[in-house]
């Protein structure tokens, strides 16, 4: 189990450093020219594609065990890392408080965004370790 905690508090960081640019990639050039749904419609889809990379890339770089449970512990603590630094963002950078952060996901912005963050959560789990090369399969 080590593994896997050790590959989600990679994936968060990797993850939550990649989002971060975007974040602000977003912020200061999409959304003005497309507003907030369209910027983030537009950002949402790269941001995925980034998770599924670092995933698969640290499932074989540590080696994470294919258990359900493996993958779930690595993905949960990367879901559960990447809130609890959103909220703890929302409060610090725009003085919120839990209540008016939480509120937000009332908004489809907001939604697809938490959407994005749920399937984040899961790639773990669906990710495959390269299986061995250089032996022929008899059958």
């Amino acid at each position: 189990m080590g593994r896997a905690l050790l590959a989600g508090l990679a994936y968060f960081a990797i993850v939550f450093a990649a989002g971060f640019a975007l974040g602000v990639f977003r912020a200061f050039l999409l959304t003005p020219a497309l507003g907030h749904l369209g910027a983030v419609i537009v950002e949402l889809p790269v941001i995925i594609a980034i998770s599924a990379i670092a995933a698969r890339w640290l499932v074989r770089r540590l080696a994470v065990p294919p258990a359900l449970g493996a993958r779930a512990a690595m993905g949960a603590l990367a879901f559960a890392l990447l809130m609890v630094a959103e909220l703890g963002l929302s409060i610090a950078l725009f003085g919120r408080t839990p209540g008016e952060h939480w509120a937000t996901y009332g908004q489809l912005p907001a939604q697809l965004g938490l959407l994005g963050q749920v399937v984040y959560g899961l790639l773990p789990l669906f990710v495959a370790r390269r299986p061995p090369t250089g032996r022929a399969r008899m059958g």
